[in-house]
């Protein structure tokens, strides 16, 4: 009997290994094709990047020569340096206006609101409603309120403020997924030895939760330097340098558009493309840096 029991088992468990084996094969196709579309859609995104980056360098890099680097624009020249600096400081001042805002409302939303109340999801609701807004509607928005009900017209402070709430809901949103991401033993622990939730926010999971933050930060920063049409409305589209915060100028999107679309000096409009596309690699890189190097 004991003898039978022990063959019965070991059927068992052969039928049991076939089963399993079965699933198996049955899943290995399934598993092939999800890991050809997986490449397939990775190359895909890859090319893509490649020619544009390509096109858009090969393009505009034979245009460039160092009068498009004077400081004056004129209409020999056409310079872009005074669009470039007027997009470094719409960038300053947009970031200096919007990240510290959003990061601290959505350390509020996180740490200190009740999860789940009616506040919180209002709140998500009106900021992932203005999230997807059209720029031109932010851009009148800007014009009507900050330009002439505020009159500070077209100027670099109404481009600043209009950018500023534009980027604000991405920034509130990757904060908060940054902060949720940092596991609750963390808090835990820092109130069990004793520290308050200000501490603990700041010193414990606001430190975990940077490298995510920085990522959001860096997705603003391409927006804020790819936009136009809202800088058109609030700042301006005149070929000047910005001297002071109430000063009107361009930035180097809207350089690009103009140049592009006057139709006489396509040369100069692609390696204003190509020049954009440097600053915004360049960025980009930076900002990668700082976040490793923070979370190192």
């Amino acid at each position: 009997m004991e003898n039978l029991s022990l063959g019965l088992e070991a059927v068992e468990e052969i039928a049991s290994l076939k089963i399993s084996n079965r699933k198996i094969m049955g899943r290995k196709p399934m598993d092939f094709f999800l890991f050809a579309f997986t490449w397939l859609g990775i190359g895909i995104t890859a090319a893509v990047l490649l020619f544009v980056v390509g096109y858009v360098l090969i393009n505009g890099l034979p245009h460039i020569r160092p009068s498009l680097f004077a400081v004056q624009f004129t209409t020999e020249n056409q310079s872009l340096f005074p669009a470039l600096m007027g997009t470094l400081m719409i960038l300053g001042l947009a970031l200096v206006l919007a990240v510290p805002l959003g990061i601290f409302s959505a350390i509020f939303l996180v740490e200190y609101a009740t999860r789940g109340s009616r506040f919180v999801k209002i709140v998500r609701l009106t900021t992932e409603t203005l999230a997807g807004i059209p720029s031109i509607v932010y851009g009148l928005f800007g014009f009507i309120f900050f330009g002439v009900f505020l009159g500070w017209g077209l100027s670099l402070m109404s481009g600043a403020f209009t950018v500023s709430i534009m980027i604000l809901p991405l920034i509130m949103r990757t904060t908060e997924e940054s902060l949720k991401s940092v596991p609750d033993t963390y808090r835990e622990g820092s109130f069990g030895l004793g520290a308050g939730r200000l501490r603990t926010v700041m010193r414990i999971v606001l430190p975990a939760a940077t490298p995510g933050i920085l990522a959001g930060i860096i997705l603003t920063i391409g927006r804020i330097i790819g936009e136009t049409a809202a800088i058109i409305f609030t700042l301006g589209n005149v070929a000047r340098m910005p001297n002071h915060l109430f000063d009107t100028g361009r930035t180097l999107s809207a350089h690009m558009y103009a140049l592009a679309n006057e139709g006489t000096h396509p040369g100069e409009a692609h390696a204003t493309a190509a020049v954009l596309l440097l600053v915004v690699i360049l960025i980009n890189a930076l900002s990668s840096w700082i976040a490793k190097f923070v979370k190192s």
